[in-house]
């Protein structure tokens, strides 16, 4: 396997983002969009219930509040932080997320706490607001812009095999390119594309894959399907 990871994740353990989180698990529902913010609500909340003056509830679930997370792999990361009866969508991204049955209307002033990070698409948020959600964002862990790993790139370099290329970040594509000497990037688009929605199919075909599928979903086992099944890659 050829790891090409164009950032490290750091939980945001700041006074700011804590204040921020503590708003957001008082609300009636609670969306987390990545297992890393799931991580890191786990991370805060332990840093907290360490120190003198906590501020986090916990556990951080309430009775009554609804969790809902893009994905089974959100999901499964907030139930090993003992967060149960999460609801996630069969299409697992932002899409997905917001066709969920109790995501469509909000009564005035109804809270909706938003654990996740700066950058991405922005879907979420204002479609939220627009049906009438009090949306309580609290960005919890960041993305650290970080230099592809030499010896990975070299690798990708001299592979001489077909390539899978598991793709579930339009982001983290087009910052791996940018970073690519020109033979590696290349070689990466002769990979077959993996993607984890047909929006990034489409992304990977605009950034010069020619061979792009989509997977049955976001998952690891989804994207790396064609390896088990015996296809190129």
């Amino acid at each position: 396997m050829i790891e090409l990871s164009p950032w490290t994740i750091r939980s945001e353990n700041t006074a700011v983002a804590r204040a921020a989180l503590a708003s957001a698990l008082q609300s009636a529902h609670v969306l987390v969009t990545s297992p890393n913010a799931a991580r890191a609500l786990r991370d805060l909340c332990a840093a907290d219930a360490r120190a003198a003056a906590s501020s986090l509830p916990q556990p951080p679930q309430r009775d009554g509040q609804a969790w809902y997370a893009v994905g089974s792999g959100t999901a499964q990361a907030l139930a090993e932080s003992g967060i149960v009866g999460v609801r996630w969508p069969e299409r697992m991204d932002s899409e997905g997320l917001l066709a969920l049955p109790g995501l469509q209307r909000f009564d005035a002033g109804e809270a909706v706490g938003l654990l996740t990070a700066p950058g991405g698409r922005g879907v979420i948020a204002p479609t939220l607001a627009a049906r009438g959600a009090q949306v309580r964002r609290a960005d919890i862990y960041r993305r650290e812009p970080a230099r592809l790993d030499r010896f990975m790139v070299a690798r990708l370099s001299q592979a001489r095999a077909p390539l899978l290329l598991a793709l579930s970040s339009g982001e983290a594509l087009q910052r791996v390119l940018a970073q690519l000497p020109p033979p590696a990037a290349a070689r990466l688009r002769e990979a077959r594309v993996s993607a984890a929605s047909e929006r990034l199919a489409q992304s990977a075909r605009e950034a010069g894959f020619v061979d792009v599928g989509v997977a049955a979903g976001p998952g690891a086992r989804e994207l790396l399907a064609p390896l088990a099944h015996g296809d190129r890659g």
